[in-house]
């Protein structure tokens, strides 16, 4: 297509059906494609359509076919997959565009992206409809595994991705690699630059969301062993033959069909296969993890799923989503034709590869980035001798210096003793006994030991001075490798070049003695020098030493976080920071903090909020009445409160806490009905037992703070933490129907025993799923952190399980806190997200939340202490009620129940200090005039007068009124404040 600097060759089989497209450029050939064909077909090359007329033997005449009626193009060209970085941005765009308010994101559509009106509409429609049938549309911050049954029975996955085939490709064959060592069947698959559609044919259940995301460490492993067995790489291996004339033509100016090259490529592979290192083998994996596969890029894109900064969105459903329904079509498509493939490429041998040869191709040899220049450094001074540590201090320590680095000039040797004036008188005694020698190498005068005099007559050529004894004069097997030996041994990475330089040597020879040294293993070639541009030779006990102290200089980078970063993590861990809407965002904390127990008081009004947005009480509802959760009391805080726990029916036997029976007849009369008929209303138990009113709904919350009833509703829970006669008549008052239910308040919905937690998993079950569930919950595990959940037995219950992980490799041991006890465990992934928090990220700079004391995502009195408090403040404390205000994970405030007296933890010096008040008077104003107070009364700060605390200037301009009371805010529709409200409290508005 000459406009288009484009054109087609076309070339037919011997059998005159069988044709191939290929796009070309001028000097440049690009991906080919074969396909079946006949006269009257029509296919796309480049921009155009076009039919073919006639097929020869030779040639194939077409001619163009611009939208001719009832004929579909059939194949268009491959394009080179979508990199990660413009996935990232496409993921990006989706995200804000989803998230933006409509009139917003159309404008920036129209103006920013060149669409028009009905196009943008489109396309947020499109958005709009993911989002509803997944709960997420896939960005740059979530990926979304979608899975549902096919017309015929089986499961299909779709993992939906904007990050590009050059990732999904590897990903997606990796996945398969570990079903089908997992499975022993066939799994089916496809990748798009959109994402990856796998099929798992005969299985019952749906396949773990798990099953589906490689271990960052293990993808290249799988990849490389699954690799072999893919036309890609029957293709790509005789593509690099024929171009190292490997596949020769029997007549060179006719051209060999197809069929027969991938015939000869074949058995040319075949027999190949049988050595590793075969080089046109290691050169097609090396062209396919790198030029066709971003696996960097993958490991990457692992590495921050294991970290949580991408999320996971597992999602169900009976039909595609829109997203999932556009690669559907391409993986129907993809295997109409599946049989089509030819043979030799679709029995590619699984192949013998040589590792090390592979990794040090690919490049995992090249260690420039780890290793420490300093380090480089301090080892090369050591190995000189230049650090002082062992210096010669008398005639023989330089004797033994001689004899440890060679041959080394008379400025050479004081730099290496002590005192150096010294050195002078010392190689004067050696060389009156003989013991050392002046040699003249390369140019210079230098002194060697007596020993090394044959050695340095045959490898140098040397004049050696006489009167030395015959048994040093001897010529050793490799007098030159000897030297080089030594000088590799005494030298960090280095030149073969610096060697050759130093022995006055043509390169060459030098080469040579190296080239044998690593046939020896002697010495290793690489990259290993920061700075360097090309390879460098090291001696494999030095290289393993730079490594050690290397790798000592990281850990000892790796700082512990301080607590401040601690308080982000968890915040951004458990989804404090970013809340989600809807029901799979409330499940998912659910099952982030089940088995915690949380006080129910603060459940619904502090904890569920700070991570559902938009939660409503009668979404939990919906999931107990589902059985989707369930909750149990853990022990009763004072007449109208308690702690409970909520669990995933599936999770309960082996997170639940060990139940003591209720005493009393009335208790033992109840769990044998409910034992017996199963879950019952108010009214059957008091029909069976006899009794009613006040004993009965006692002896029912007996057992519930025993932790062996429970109810299908938290409706009775919110009457308890009402309390009594009053939580009655407000419940009548706010009531729009009149109520046929009878029973007192906390009787409501139907009432039966949890299962008995002393039956089913063993001890060891338990303390292991006791252990999973820390780590899922808080991600770095501290002692603390364990003692403040109030397990039985400690931080003693859990340590062993957390040792046997470890060193399993599944979970990591680290100081990654500071002031913390130095027994502290993370999950792959979370330590790096940890220490990415040690600074406040730019985008959140300023930002100030709210959370209950008593919630897991606060650190603050569990595991970390309370900051210290000046003698008059009162000590904050973690009970229901109580709250934090922490500014990017630093501690401002604490409020004690009820938010009536405030204790504050400004920073000494005064902008950090003034900036400290400005964000605490800010966030407690935002509570009233983001309607999530009625009003907030301030009393006490830090336990005096707050008329007088630093704080006050700053709540006067955040609007708040100063009465007798304290500081006060209503919110813009209730009564302006009267005289009188400053004698009378306001507990009920704030």
């Amino acid at each position: 297509i000459p406009d288009r600097g484009l054109f087609g060759v076309f070339l037919a089989g011997d059998s005159g059906t069988e044709a191939k497209a290929r796009s070309r450029r001028v000097g440049e050939l690009d991906e080919e494609m074969v396909f079946e064909s006949r006269p009257g077909d029509v296919f796309l090359l480049g921009a155009s359509s076009w039919r073919i007329e006639e097929i020869t033997h030779d040639r194939v005449l077409v001619s163009p076919a611009p939208g001719q009626p009832g004929k579909m193009p059939f194949w268009h060209g491959d394009r080179p997959g979508r990199p990660p970085e413009f996935g990232r941005a496409v993921g990006q765009l989706a995200r804000e565009l989803s998230t933006a308010p409509r009139a917003e994101a159309l404008l920036r559509l129209t103006r920013d992206h060149g669409l028009d009106a009905r196009a943008a509409t489109n396309l947020l429609a499109y958005l709009a409809e993911q989002a509803e049938a997944t709960g997420e549309v896939p960005s740059d911050r979530a990926i979304v595994v979608e899975r549902y049954l096919d017309e015929i029975g089986d499961w299909r996955v779709c993992v939906l991705s904007p990050f590009g085939a050059r990732v999904h490709a590897p990903w997606a064959m990796a996945v398969v690699a570990r079903l089908r060592e997992e499975r022993g069947s066939e799994i089916e698959m496809m990748w798009s630059d959109d994402g990856m559609v796998f099929r798992l044919p005969e299985s019952d259940e749906a396949p773990d969301v798990s099953l589906f995301l490689p271990v960052a460490d293990e993808v290249e492993d799988l990849l490389v062993g699954a690799l072999g067995q893919t036309s890609l790489f029957a293709a790509r291996f005789r593509e690099n033959a024929a171009r190292a004339l490997l596949l020769p033509r029997r007549h060179p100016g006719r051209r060999s069909p197809l069929w027969a090259q991938r015939k000869r490529s074949a058995d040319l592979l075949a027999v190949a296969s049988r050595y590793g290192s075969f080089p046109m083998i290691l050169e097609t994996y090396r062209e396919c993890l790198r030029d066709v596969f971003d696996l960097p890029g993958l490991v990457d894109i692992l590495r921050r799923i294991a970290s949580r900064r991408i999320r996971i969105v597992a999602a169900e459903s009976r039909v595609a989503s829109p997203f999932a329904a556009s690669i559907l079509f391409s993986y129907v498509a993809n295997f109409v034709y599946d049989g089509d493939a030819p043979l030799a490429e679709r029995r590619a041998q699984a192949l013998s590869v040589d590792q090390a040869q592979l990794k040090e191709l690919l490049g995992q040899a090249e260690l420039r980035d780890l290793l420490d220049p300093d380090a480089i450094e301090e080892l090369g001074r050591s190995l000189q001798r230049l650090d002082g540590t062992r210096a010669a201090r008398h005639a023989d320590g330089l004797h033994d210096l001689l004899l440890g680095l060679g041959d080394l000039t008379l400025e050479e040797v004081r730099l290496r003793s002590q005192p150096p004036e010294a050195a002078d008188e010392w190689l004067e005694s050696l060389r009156r006994d003989r013991r050392v020698v002046p040699v003249g190498v390369a140019g210079e005068r230098r002194w060697v030991a007596a020993e090394d005099a044959g050695r340095l007559r045959d490898a140098l050529g040397i004049v050696i001075p006489p009167g030395l004894p015959d048994a040093f004069l001897e010529s050793p097997r490799d007098p030159l490798g000897d030297l080089v030996s030594r000088y590799a041994r005494t030298h960090p990475p280095f030149l073969a070049e610096a060697a050759a330089a130093r022995f006055d040597l043509p390169i060459a020879s030098v080469r040579q003695a190296l080239e044998r040294l690593a046939a020896a293993g002697r010495v290793v070639e690489g990259e290993f020098l920061p700075a360097g541009r090309t390879r460098e030779w090291c001696d494999a006990e030095v290289l393993r030493s730079l490594k050690r102290r290397s790798l000592a200089r990281l850990r000892r980078e790796v700082e512990p976080v301080l607590p401040a970063a601690l308080g982000r993590f968890l915040a951004d861990w458990q989804g404090v920071r970013t809340p989600r809407r809807g029901l799979d965002a409330l499940l998912s904390a659910i099952e982030q903090l089940q088995g915690c127990p949380l006080p129910a008081s603060v459940l619904e009004s502090e904890i569920l909020p700070a991570r559902v947005s938009g939660y409503k009480p009668a979404d939990l509802d919906l999931l107990c009445a589902a059985g989707e959760i369930l909750w149990r009391g853990i022990e009763p805080v004072g007449p109208s409160d308690g702690r409970i726990a909520l669990h995933l029916p599936d999770r309960y036997a082996l997170l639940a806490r060990p139940a003591d029976a209720a005493e009393g007849e009335l208790a033992g009369r109840l769990r044998e009905i409910l034992s017996a008929r199963g879950a019952l209303f108010f009214s059957d138990l008091a029909r069976e037992t006899g009794a009613f009113g006040g004993d009965l709904v006692r002896s029912l919350w007996d057992l519930v703070w025993a932790g062996e009833a429970t109810n299908d509703t938290l409706a009775p829970l919110r009457s308890f933490l009402k309390g009594g006669a009053s939580a009655e008549r407000r419940s009548l008052r706010n009531r729009s129907f009149r109520s046929r239910r009878s029973g007192p308040p906390g009787s409501e919905g139907r009432w039966s025993l949890l299962p008995a937690a002393t039956a089913g998993p063993s001890e060891t079950e338990r303390r292991t799923a006791l252990a999973a569930s820390l780590l899922e919950r808080y991600g770095v595990v501290t002692r603390e952190a364990v003692h403040a959940e109030g397990i039985v037995g400690g931080f003693s219950t859990v340590y062993p399980i957390f040792q046997a992980m470890e060193q399993a490799g599944r979970i990591r041991r680290g100081y990654f806190v500071a002031g913390l006890g130095a027994t502290q465990f993370a999950l792959p992934g979370a330590d790096d997200r940890l220490r990415f928090s040690r600074e406040p990220e730019p985008e959140g700079e300023g930002h100030t939340w709210i959370l209950a004391a008593a919630d897991p995502a606060n650190p603050y009195g569990a595991a970390v202490s309370w900051p210290e408090t000046s003698g008059a403040s009162p000590r904050p404390s973690r009970a229901a009620g109580a709250r934090v205000l922490v500014r990017e994970g630093e501690l401002l405030a604490a409020s004690g129940r009820g938010e009536r007296s405030l204790i504050t933890f400004l920073p000494p010096e005064e902008p950090e200090r003034t900036e400290a008040a400005r964000a605490i008077a800010s966030t407690l104003a935002g509570l009233v005039e983001e309607g999530r107070r009625r009003a907030v009364l301030i009393g006490p700060i830090d336990g005096a007068d707050p008329g007088i605390s630093p704080l006050a200037p700053f709540l006067i301009a955040a609007g708040f009124t100063l009465g007798s009371r304290g500081f006060l805010k209503r919110g813009a529709g209730l009564r302006p404040p009267r005289p009188e409200d400053n004698t009378r409290s306001s507990a009920s508005d704030a």
